[in-house]
């Protein structure tokens, strides 16, 4: 592998508000050979999701910018993997790497194609999977309120909400997204927020017997609503907010937080990585699911990884269905 030159996303500029793709830049860098026990990846694919958003505040201006990728394995020198296997690992925006071997894992692609575990059988449907069941606790008969349901994340607790027996109610950003959880996603309700004046009404209209669980991605007015609509002892698992990632002042809370005391309600965050050592769980209820045809899901492949920051921007601004993946090269 001499001479291998790795293509990288940088952070070129602190961003302030709304990224802008002049933000980023693409830098190339020579990489040595594996040492023993290392593996050269090539990236097949690499994701882009809210979280990094926050990363990037803290994140080092002129170095590769990281997240969930997935690829093949190229030149093993370590005994767990050998050349054509095919890994997931945390060097995205690039499109080869040098790493140690555990810090990759392999991945099963009987389960789904491998952009998919970038998606709706990686982190954000694990995200999904275990923030929904772990802290909403759902119970056949309850209503469950979820924002930004078209979304890599919120699609699967939509669909998983169904499959537990509960009724859906979805939001969303655009019509096109709310036919999609009605056709495909098997929801019971889903209205466009944008085209809402009043949030709060619009959900007591879709869940007349009140709201038992709220699966939180978008924070400000949507947990402001749901708040007020919820039940007694109530769950709400705080997943995301991402109408406040790109916030430059802090965004005041709901006026209305103190109702979770009279109504019992739980309020808890959490992160994916709270759960590795349950990963087994998720594959085995996952790949069931999937061959029933009770979990469908939306990618939105972006070509090329000088593309990665337009992909990674139109996150925030709603125009992509589904998952939102980067192809870096062709197997």
């Amino acid at each position: 592998m001499s001479n291998i030159i790795s293509r990288q996303i940088h952070l070129k500029n602190r961003i302030i508000g709304m990224p802008k793709e002049n933000d980023f830049e693409v830098v190339e860098v020579p990489l040595r050979e594996p040492a023993d026990g290392e593996v050269f990846v090539q990236n097949l694919y690499t994701s882009v999701d809210p979280y990094m958003r926050g990363g990037m505040r803290s994140a080092e201006l002129g170095k590769p910018l990281e997240g969930r990728c997935a690829g093949q394995i190229v030149e093993s020198n370590s005994d767990q993997f050998k050349v054509g296997d095919h890994v997931t690992g945390m060097l995205g925006w690039r499109d080869h790497y040098v790493a140690p071997a555990e810090s990759v894992t392999a991945v099963d692609t009987t389960i789904a194609p491998l952009q998919s575990f970038l998606g709706a059988v990686g982190m954000p449907g694990r995200t999904a999977y275990f923030g929904f069941l772990e802290i909403g606790q759902p119970k056949a008969g309850e209503t469950v309120f979820v924002s930004a349901a078209a979304g890599a994340v919120g699609s699967i607790v939509c669909q998983i909400g169904k499959i537990k027996g509960c009724r859906v109610v979805a939001s969303a950003g655009s019509d096109q997204k709310v036919a999609w959880l009605l056709e495909k996603a098997g929801v019971d309700a889903a209205f466009n927020y944008k085209n809402v004046d009043d949030l709060e009404a619009e959900l007591r209209k879709h869940c007349p017997d009140g709201l038992d669980i709220y699966f939180e991605n978008v924070g400000g007015r949507h947990l402001q609503a749901a708040l007020a609509v919820m039940n007694m002892h109530g769950r709400i698992p705080l997943c995301g907010m991402i109408s406040q990632y790109n916030d430059v002042e802090p965004t005041p809370g709901p006026t209305n937080l103190s109702s979770a005391i009279g109504k019992r309600i739980r309020l808890q965050g959490f992160i994916v990585t709270d759960f590795m050592a349950r990963n087994p769980e998720f594959y085995r209820d996952m790949r069931q699911w999937i061959s029933e045809g009770k979990i469908q899901w939306e990618e939105t492949i972006v070509e090329g990884l000088e593309n990665a920051p337009k992909a990674f921007i139109s996150l925030f601004t709603g125009e992509k269905l589904g998952k939102i993946i980067v192809k870096v090269a062709s197997e």
